[in-house]
């Protein structure tokens, strides 16, 4: 969804009341014509604010609970404006001295001095008006600065957007960033997927992940893919299209920001536990408290176990430590770590597709007879036959047929071909945070932050297990060892060969500094943010990883034993180290990133604002391969670098309150390959991506609906490959370096259509709605390949609430119902038999009920109501199961 979930918060009721003293002179008391329209308290306070210059301190969680305000403001004074701003309310003013008071409750006690800070300067944030005035349930949807690191709110922000909070993730019981992607338009599991923790595309293209803006790890292969939690997650993020010069060194599909839980002013305790299908079990506490009235901390902690279903297990343990401190109104430190430790098992083959090609018959799948599936004649005369098969085998294969084999997965059910050599996917990761804000005076800031991030992984996987049934590969057929298995003449029809395992350790340190300066100024009737941010960072990878064998890759006596029938699979015994492992990557890679850039937002007038950036970056990387076996000798360390300017133009126009539209057009930059091997001599240069957005965003019923759509169109280009013409050996015939070596024009292509829509028109009902049309292709030599190998072209997810009150209950009941169509995508692999494979579409159904009393609220969920059997993941050669029906408690208490 593109934007926050429209879910209504319980509002507090509160009777008003306002204490003010008297004796104010100056600018308090003098006379003036105060005169305006909130929609809301918090409206009226940044309005009166900005009309008096006092300073107004208050904390954000009482305005998001407070009822809207009286319709007009018309004073003389500010003290007689907020008497009328406040009355008949339970608000307390207290005036600090002529320009600055706090508003409080009159019977909250947290000390008037604790809440005299940035964060709680409504002056200083702008921010409180779009809490109240939209609702709690849309504040971070309209407070979208944080993605473009600026001060516009979504109805004025010229970029796609998209900000999923943590109701919503809490209403769906989500705890992975993989399982909230349901909620955000154009973004998808990636193809040719191995099924290593998070591995996502935005718009069919890379995604970057941040927490709070700083790296998170990347999608780097089949290696330094965690599976990221949402345990410390207040919401998710997307800005879509490259920015390179907000986030330095990134995708070109855009950028998955998780904004992390910090710590508050006022006490508060949280503990939650889950009970679910396959033994799943967790237990979570958060707690958060003044420590003084300058500094606050906050713990969560979090335990989680599952069997998983199909034997996928997992457990994480997951600790979150952050201490904020205020050296004065100006400084705002905050220190944050984390370290969690899991174990997820990998599943990289899931239901695997038989390989048949039916068009290398004159039959298909559910009509073939055994004359059907020829033996070999050497049609193309080269001596090479493939491997005999008697009438009898002939036909066998073809009993074991059904309509869908060499189209769709095979259906192995609950079976899995997760076999006990492997190991799940041991990842630790440690990281600590440093933040800086100074506000060095009323129109410049300074924002720094420092990360060091240390993520390790260990595991063991099966990378491969094909069922060859007939195969015509490149005029042989059957050619063994891509043929059906045949032993001592007895043929198995189901059996995988050509298997391999792999295990991989890894280990990625990073440092990265990000420093943002922010400077606000007006000139006559244009307001402007301007914004110049330095970075740099490195990452440090070391690499290695084994793999064995069955008797089709290796000599060896201990070779894998074949499996005889996917459909009841025979393993190996021992351990992985039995089968005696090839060293086959052995490497060091270092990859640095620097850059600098400048972003202007103007505010042209109330309806035209625009947001202009331009950053030139540059990256070094150095490779040293240590020994494999194949290559034993360690190589001399290379190293290669490259630098270049990007930009981003977008203009955002509001036709009325209502509606506004934009349009935008960037272009980043990033590293070919994060992990691929460099030269020093002929390397490639780095990959660029432009994206260009055109869009509508309206609002209606008070602002309770909230919905866009946007065209866009996003590239991966300057991606380089052989010119045929060009040779160099001057001893050739064809000898001629007249032309260009390379050509730069082969890209990766997404366009479509995303629509997003936030609905919560009272405190009954709501709903989120997104939908995705996405076609998704490269262009190579100048050739349109078919659509992106597990992408899908259509996608839409829905999810409503509704409140009803019972009789006998004092509090009303959640229900929840939830649906997702996915389309199907493709899996197709010419090269492996399989040209036109795909994993299907799919209707999925969810539903949730919950019940909220005082401090304790009590959740149901049901996943996959209908018991679906559909694949969340496009594999290398098949698809990854979904989850079948499945249910989940949770039971979660609040106190302070």
């Amino acid at each position: 969804m593109l934007l926050k979930p429209a879910f209504t918060v319980k509002m507090l009721s509160l009777s008003l009341s306002l204490a003010i003293a008297g004796g104010f002179s100056g600018a308090v008391s003098a006379q003036q014509n105060i005169n305006f329209q909130p929609k809301s308290v918090a409206g009226g306070l940044l309005q009166l604010a900005k009309e008096t210059g006092v300073q107004i301190y208050v904390a954000k969680d009482i305005l998001a609970k407070t009822k809207q305000a009286a319709s007009v403001i018309n004073a003389a004074s500010p003290v007689l404006a907020l008497e009328q701003l406040l009355a008949d309310s339970e608000l307390q003013a207290h005036w600090l001295d002529k320009n600055q008071l706090v508003i409080k409750h009159k019977g909250d006690t947290t000390p008037v001095a604790s809440l005299v800070n940035p964060e709680n300067n409504i002056l200083a944030t702008g921010q409180f008006e779009r809490i109240s005035v939209y609702g709690r349930h849309n504040q971070l949807i309209l407070d979208s600065g944080t993605a473009t690191k600026s001060d516009m709110s979504l109805l004025e922000t010229p970029a796609a957007i998209v900000v999923v909070d943590k109701l919503l993730l809490d209403e769906q019981a989500i705890s992975t960033l993989q399982e909230s992607i349901r909620n955000i338009s154009g973004v998808t599991q990636a193809g040719n997927n191995y099924g290593i923790g998070d591995n996502l595309v935005i718009r069919g293209l890379g995604a970057n992940y941040t927490f709070d803006g700083m790296y998170a790890g990347a999608s780097l292969g089949n290696s330094y893919n965690p599976t990221r939690s949402l345990t410390n997650i207040e919401s998710v993020e997307v800005l879509k299209g490259p920015a390179t010069g907000l986030y330095g060194m990134g995708a070109a599909g855009g950028v998955i920001n998780m904004i992390e839980k910090k710590p508050k002013d006022k006490e508060s305790y949280q503990i939650e536990t889950s009970l679910g299908q396959w033994d799943s079990h967790a237990l979570m506490f958060d707690a958060t408290a003044p420590i003084t009235d300058k500094t606050a901390y906050r713990l969560v902690t979090n335990y989680e176990s599952s069997d998983g279903y199909r034997g996928l297990s997992s457990e994480r343990s997951e600790v979150y430590a952050t201490l904020r401190h205020y050296l004065n109104e100006n400084n705002e430190f905050i220190f944050s770590s984390a370290y969690i430790d899991d174990e997820i098992q990998v599943d990289s083959v899931g239901h695997p597709v038989r390989v048949f090609n039916p068009e290398t018959t004159n039959a298909s799948s559910d009509t073939i007879g055994w004359q059907d599936l020829a033996n070999d004649t050497d049609a193309d005369g080269d001596g090479i036959f493939g491997i005999a098969l008697t009438p009898e085998q002939r036909q066998q294969l073809a009993d074991s047929l059904v309509s869908t084999d060499g189209l769709e997965p095979y259906d192995l059910g609950e079976q899995g071909l997760i076999s006990p050599l492997s190991k799940p996917n041991e990842g630790k990761e440690l990281r600590f945070k440093l933040q800086h804000k100074m506000e060095i005076n009323d129109d410049l800031s300074l924002h720094q932050q420092l990360l060091y991030r240390d993520y390790s992984s260990d595991f063991a996987r099966q990378t491969g297990a094909y069922n060859y049934v007939y195969w015509n590969r490149n005029g042989e057929i059957n050619a063994d060892p891509r043929a059906p298995l045949v032993i001592d003449d007895v043929l198995y029809p189901y059996a995988a060969r050509r298997q391999e395992y792999r295990r991989t350790k890894s280990n990625e340190k990073t440092w990265q500094y990000f420093a943002d300066l922010t400077h606000t100024w007006s000139l006559g009737a244009i307001d402007g943010e301007q914004l110049l941010t330095v970075n740099y960072e490195n990452r440090d990878m070391t690499l290695k990883s084994w793999s064995i064998y069955d008797a089709d890759g290796t000599s060896s006596e201990n070779a894998l034993p074949y499996i005889l029938d996917i459909r009841n699979p025979n393993w190996g015994t021992g351990s992985f180290e039995d089968y005696d492992p090839v060293l086959k990557s052995n490497y060091d890679k270092s990859v640095s990133a620097w850059g600098i850039s400048l972003q202007e937002v103007l505010y042209f007038d109330d309806m035209l604002t625009g947001r202009f950036g331009v950053a030139y970056s540059g990256t070094e990387q150095s490779y040293q391969h240590k020994g494999t076996a194949r290559t034993p000798e360690k190589s001399q360390e290379a190293d290669t670098d490259d630098a270049g300017a990007t930009y981003n133009l977008g203009l955002n126009y509001r036709l009325n309150d209502q509606v506004a539209t934009f349009v935008n057009y960037s272009k980043g930059r990033m590293t070919y390959s994060i992990l691929g091997s460099v030269t020093g001599e002929d390397d490639r240069p780095d990959s660029e991506s432009t994206s260009f957005d055109l869009g509508i965003r309206f609002t209606a019923f008070d602002e309770d609906l909230l919905a866009s759509l946007v065209w866009f169109q996003t590239k991966r280009t300057n991606l380089r490959y052989n010119n045929e013409q060009y040779d160099d050996n001057p001893e050739s015939d064809s000898f001629n370096i007249s032309v260009p070596q390379y050509f730069y024009d082969n890209n990766d292509t997404t366009s479509g259509v995303e629509f997003d829509l936030n609905l919560a028109l009272n405190e009954l009902w709501s709903m989120n709605f997104n939908a995705t049309y996405q076609d998704a292709y490269s262009i190579i030599k100048h050739e349109r390949t078919e659509q992106t190998k597990g992408v899908p072209k259509r996608y839409a997810s829905l999810w409503t609430s509704y409140n009803h009150q019972f009789p006998v209950l004092s509090e009303p009941v959640k229900f929840s119902l939830g649906v997702t169509y996915e389309d199907e995508r493709s899996i197709s692999t010419g090269w492996s038999g399989l040209p036109h494979s795909v994993v299907p579409s799919y209707v999925l159904w969810d539903a949730a009920m919950s019940y909220q009393l005082e401090k304790w609220n009590i959740q149901l969920n049901l996943r996959n109501l209908a018991d679906t059997t559909y694949y969340n993941k496009a594999l290398f050669n098949g698809g990854l199961p979904g989850d079948s029906r499945n249910v989940k408690l949770s039971v979660s208490y609040n106190f302070d």
